[in-house]
């Protein structure tokens, strides 16, 4: 999941080919070279000699990072359902608790007084009867949002469009914070990515999908 430019899409071919992970990694050469892009299958020989799955894990533990894959118990079940799931999920805190309401809040980064006050009241009515809040801790309703939960005592989970140890945007580093201590902040993305434009629309896909 960590080798540049295999993506979850190839990672999944790789899988449902081979049949696991560890068989695509100890695989004879020639067979996993047939079913990569010369590129990928470069990347992957070089991951072999540089890449250590101990230290990498040392690493995630700590910065107090769980890491989540598709085979994983713990992968939420309402995730497995949707058209393009995640191979891997980073999670600084905790998944939402399944078996338990859980509703998307989003909106406009730019919102209007009526889109706060509308957030607001949902998100507080929510908060209150036990609903678990999702969203992208974006700037405006996203952040309200998450806020507001928090002010009433709910939980909420942000997924980012960078590594989930990267708080962005930086204005709302408390927010960031209190959600790891209360709720989680998840990512598709490996510890450290850096936001960027294109990385934000496929994580809303995650946002829907942890949503009843």
């Amino acid at each position: 999941s960590q080798i540049k430019g295999v993506g979850r899409i190839t990672i999944f071919n790789l899988i449902h080919r081979f049949g696991s992970a560890e068989n695509v990694y100890f695989s004879k050469e020639t067979c996993v070279s047939e079913a990569l892009s010369r590129k990928q299958y470069e990347q992957l020989k070089e991951s072999k000699k540089s890449w250590n799955v101990d230290s990498e894990f040392d690493k995630l533990s700590k910065q107090n990072i769980k890491f989540y894959h598709f085979g994983d118990s713990m992968y939420p079940e309402k995730l497995r359902l949707i058209p393009d799931p995640p191979y891997t999920l980073y999670v600084k805190g905790n998944l939402p608790i399944q078996g338990v309401r859980t509703m998307a809040v989003i909106g406009a980064r730019t919102c209007t007084e009526y889109g706060r006050m509308a957030a607001g009241h949902f998100t507080e009515a929510f908060a209150r009867n036990g609903v678990q809040i999702i969203s992208g801790m974006a700037r405006g309703i996203d952040g309200i949002s998450q806020q507001i939960a928090l002010n009433n005592g709910g939980k909420t989970y942000a997924v980012l469009g960078c590594g989930c140890n990267v708080c962005y945007p930086p204005e709302n580093r408390a927010l960031y914070e209190k959600i790891c201590e209360t709720g989680g902040i998840i990512s598709e993305y490996p510890p450290d990515t850096q936001p960027a434009s294109s990385l934000f629309p496929p994580r809303n896909r995650i946002i829907s999908g942890l949503s009843d």
